[in-house]
């Protein structure tokens, strides 16, 4: 079978593995699409946080698929069910597991990082990890229900939004892209920013959703943004997915006196963020980290109501014989959210 593998740092290539096969308590899924994202290109870069990772290592966490093999312990999936999977595996055990909090446990493992992962024809995995796919909703939409079900906790979970409320989603990567429509869905006014090399592709992609975006590199639009979109009184939710501590020094700035601030990127260096008038304003700071089973049933439900526009957001373009053109061209935001077909 074919897989995209890991190595060395900034280097990948398809390779032939054996398949797969599933043990008694596992069942062997044929990948049909599976999307890349921020994580996955950190891991090609060998970024500082991700040097553990060992190499080679089949890469891939986002995916959709279909049933082809079922363990005899197991009764249910069958043969044909439509599946995606939650590529963090929580143990089960620790206090934030027995605590309500299985997407920060202490024990986690994750697809495509500690094991081999999706960028491959066929996948085995334990169904407790598996979620059934709505009739309704094609595979290539599924393939990005991971990213969307991170979306949906930062905004129905984490945030405070409510329709009518103006918020500002700072970064039009994929996580940024997801938050926007999950929250446009739920009736707020939502504004996009980004970096002027982001006005090639993903500021309009965004735009072709039906949602505003701002390039804040030029002059002062971003200011001129907040004082036309919001009375001058300020965002009433902020959240940042950029990556970068400028995001949440700019969330800050922007951000309504008791507003709310949800960060949901990784940030580098925090050290230079001030939260003075934080504290002053009494804004509430929260973060937004993975996502829960929940989480993923939301996002299901959401493009199972066609509230997402998943075939304006992912970018077929890319080959699996050719993979790092894919991940070279997402660090360069010349696309948004490549995507591997494995299955037709």
């Amino acid at each position: 079978m074919k897989a995209i593998v890991q190595t060395g740092p900034g280097q990948v290539e398809t390779q032939e593995r054996e398949a797969p096969t599933p043990d008694s308590d596992e069942v062997l899924i044929e990948v049909h699409t599976a999307g890349l994202c921020g994580s996955d290109a950190h891991a090609y870069k060998y970024d500082g946080g991700y040097e553990w990772i060992p190499i080679p290592r089949v890469m891939g966490h986002e995916y959709s698929g279909e049933v082809v093999e079922v363990g005899a312990e197991v009764d249910k999936f069958a043969i044909g069910d439509k599946i995606i999977e939650e590529p963090i595996h929580n143990c089960g055990q620790c206090f934030q597991c027995k605590n309500g909090q299985p997407n920060v446990c202490q024990n986690f493992s994750i697809t495509g990082m500690h094991r081999d992962g999706a960028y491959t024809q066929y996948v085995a995995v334990e169904p407790q990890h598996v979620h059934a796919v709505p009739d309704s909703v094609p595979l290539r939409h599924a393939a990005i229900t991971e990213p969307t079900s991170i979306a949906t906790r930062a905004v129905l979970s984490q945030s405070k939004t409510t329709p009518g409320d103006n918020v500002l989603v700072e970064g039009p990567g994929p996580i940024g892209v997801l938050v926007a429509a999950v929250a446009d869905s739920l009736g707020a006014n939502v504004v996009v920013s980004g970096l002027t090399r982001d006005t090639g592709y993903r500021l309009p992609l965004i735009e072709d959703l039906g949602i505003e975006t701002v390039d804040i590199q030029s002059g002062n639009r971003l200011e001129e943004r907040v004082d036309s979109f919001t009375d001058g009184i300020g965002f009433d939710v902020v959240f940042d997915s950029t990556g970068h501590h400028t995001g949440i020094s700019t969330g800050v700035e922007h951000v309504r006196k008791g507003g709310q601030i949800v960060v949901v990127g990784i940030p580098n260096d925090t050290s230079k963020v001030s939260l003075t008038s934080v504290v002053r304003g009494e804004v509430e700071m929260n973060m937004s980290y993975g996502s829960t089973w929940t989480n993923f049933e939301q996002a299901l439900r959401l493009m199972k109501r066609g509230e997402i526009a998943v075939d304006k957001i992912l970018d077929t373009s890319y080959s699996v014989n050719d993979p790092a053109m894919a991940f070279e061209a997402f660090l360069n935001s010349e696309t948004c959210k490549p995507v591997f077909r494995f299955a037709e």
